[in-house]
């Protein structure tokens, strides 16, 4: 008896996840017959919209060769460091504003005025402080790309309820530990919201930058160059490993950064 009812709640979650993954599946086959049907219709020329067979032999040839490879890892790196910039200085402009009235009073209005603002609009003026190339790549995702892990942050810490920071207080807490046991794992969904928010945003806008920077390898670069030779294979082939590279970041990092800290916690369902 006691069997039964630890067995028994355990199968939803599965049940569900296999429905989850049976509709994103269901989509992406309809999708295919839907771009199989209008390349073979002839609606489009083939050199512009090749068929799903070109595509992955396009893809399977740029892979075996390294040409993906050295894109893919060219654009990771200038991800890397950009979003590690926008991780550092969005958690802590965030918690300061979230913690200090005069923080809050004075950067409040100044995020509030440039957080709607498109990246891509910073680009001609990062080309002319810091030329072309890498540094002005990463430099923008980082700024681009930091506000939205700022205003998460800053919310984190002002949704920390009353009641708990009264509460430590009650118990003898000082600042150091009020911080490090309430109101930082109380912030905690929302910085992770934020940095998982940031980063979707850093790798689009880090792809769309590497067609304006002039920088060596990239898969924005790769794309670019494929548009100027109607290498429409080419640029799919991009593509696809953009989307792939994206949902494995998701996935990877943050699903399992959720998993092991507020899922376990209970403060977020999984």
């Amino acid at each position: 008896m006691i069997a039964a009812e630890t067995s028994g709640p355990a199968r939803p979650p599965m049940t569900g996840k296999l429905a989850r993954a049976a509709t994103g599946a269901l989509v992406f086959v309809l999708l295919a017959i839907a771009w199989e049907a209008v390349s073979r219709a002839g609606v489009f020329p083939p050199k512009l919209f090749p068929g799903l067979g070109t595509v992955a032999a396009t893809l399977l040839r740029l892979g075996a060769d390294g040409t993906l490879l050295v894109a893919a890892g060219a654009t990771l790196f200038r991800l890397f460091f950009g979003f590690l910039i926008a991780a550092v200085v969005g958690v802590v402009v965030g918690i300061l504003m979230g913690r200090h009235a005069w923080f809050e009073d004075t950067l409040l209005p100044i995020v509030s005025f440039l957080y709607p603002i498109p990246g891509l609009a910073y680009a001609p003026l990062f080309v002319l402080w810091f030329g072309l190339g890498d540094v002005p790549t990463i430099l923008l995702v980082g700024v681009a790309s930091s506000f939205t892990v700022i205003i998460n942050s800053w919310k984190g810490v002002k949704s920390v309820k009353v009641i708990w920071i009264r509460s430590a207080q009650s118990m003898g807490a000082n600042d150091r530990a009020m911080f490090i046991k309430v109101i930082l794992p109380a912030a905690l969904p929302y910085v992770l919201t934020g940095l998982r928010l940031g980063l979707a945003q850093a790798w689009r806008i880090l792809v769309a930058v590497e067609m304006l920077m002039s920088v060596t390898h990239g898969l924005g670069w790769l794309i670019f160059g494929s548009q100027q030779f109607l290498n429409t294979d080419v640029m799919l082939s991009s593509i696809v490993v953009i989307g792939i590279v994206g949902m494995l970041l998701e996935s990877q990092l943050f699903e399992r950064l959720e998993r092991a800290t507020v899922v376990r916690w209970g403060m977020m369902s999984a």
